[in-house]
């Protein structure tokens, strides 16, 4: 799109580089997110698009994701399509991420930042298990999400549903990308939200057994694939037992697969008239002369020892 905007890859260059305010390279942040090269990107950006061109644009998970709080646990649920505009990208995209054995995340908005976000925040968890010898608490996983996501001010784009079980009880709670938070029975959240929620106003009730509440949560990821162009695809569900009956977590990848489409192409059958026989184009002439290609030596004797 660079070329296409009669913009030239060394005129892209001298913009990126020239007449630009960015952070000299010894006050940048070693680690995590950086946001020091915005303002040139988006003068870049301006330049191209008055030229007719465009830059690539971040895929984003558009994304119907849910909780539930049953008797014994919590159930996650998640769609799988990723978008970047108006594309697919992604088909089979895991958008319900591993925060700790008993806690998990999923994750909407800018697909990058989801994953990068929830890996982060679980590898201070691991640290703080390893620095305290306990099992992470729900509520500690909540508080690094919303005090990182509150530092960068929403530019991460990571909306989340985080779900987990510790000694406390079972614990639901929706992160917006500025940081509020907060604690709710059932939450939906992503473009195919409100078609969630109409199922969980209508079919929700306190102390669901764990098979009513995985069909709740099914049914309102379908709610969001049938009535949400960001989201599609198929169901993965998650679920997260109290440590008094037993613990434990099931994950469940392809959990429905409502739009399956093996049957449909089973039974299509291609038109005649594109399918080529096998023989249909003649060999003119065919030789293979393994002597020429391989050549085959005695192997040297083993070594004694």
């Amino acid at each position: 799109s660079i070329e296409a905007s009669g913009t030239t890859m060394a005129q892209f260059n001298d913009m990126s580089s020239s007449g630009l305010e960015q952070l000299p390279t010894g006050e940048r942040p070693r680690g995590g997110f950086a946001f020091d090269l915005c303002s040139r990107d988006q003068q870049i950006g301006t330049s191209i698009a008055a030229g007719g061109g465009r830059l690539p644009q971040a895929m984003k998970t558009g994304t119907t994701i849910v909780g539930v709080i049953y008797k014994d646990g919590v159930v996650l649920g998640a769609d799988t399509r990723a978008t970047g505009g108006t594309e697919v990208c992604d088909k089979n995209c895991e958008k319900i991420h591993y925060l700790s054995d008993n806690i998990y995340c999923c994750g909407a908005g800018t697909a990058a930042d989801t994953e990068k976000t929830t890996e982060m925040i679980s590898s201070q968890l691991e640290l703080h298990r390893l620095n305290t010898g306990m099992q992470s608490r729900v509520v500690t996983a909540v508080t690094l999400l919303k005090r990182m996501l509150f530092r960068y001010q929403g530019h991460v784009s990571a909306a989340l549903v985080l779900g987990g079980c510790d000694v406390n009880g079972s614990h639901l709670y929706h992160i917006y990308p500025h940081g509020s938070t907060g604690k709710l029975p059932y939450v939906t959240m992503g473009s195919g939200s409100l078609a969630a929620m109409s199922v969980f106003e209508t079919d929700w009730k306190e102390d669901m057994e764990e098979a009513e509440a995985i069909e709740v949560v099914k049914q309102a990821i379908r709610a969001g694939i049938f009535n949400d162009l960001g989201s599609g695809s198929n169901v993965d569900v998650t679920v997260i037992r109290k440590p008094e009956v037993g613990g434990g977590t099931t994950v469940m990848r392809g959990f429905d697969t409502p739009n399956e489409v093996a049957d449909l192409r089973a039974g299509y059958t291609r038109p005649k008239a594109i399918v080529v026989p096998r023989g249909a184009t003649a060999v003119l002439s065919k030789e293979v002369s393994l002597s020429e290609l391989v050549t085959v030596e005695d192997a040297p004797e083993p070594m004694a020892f």
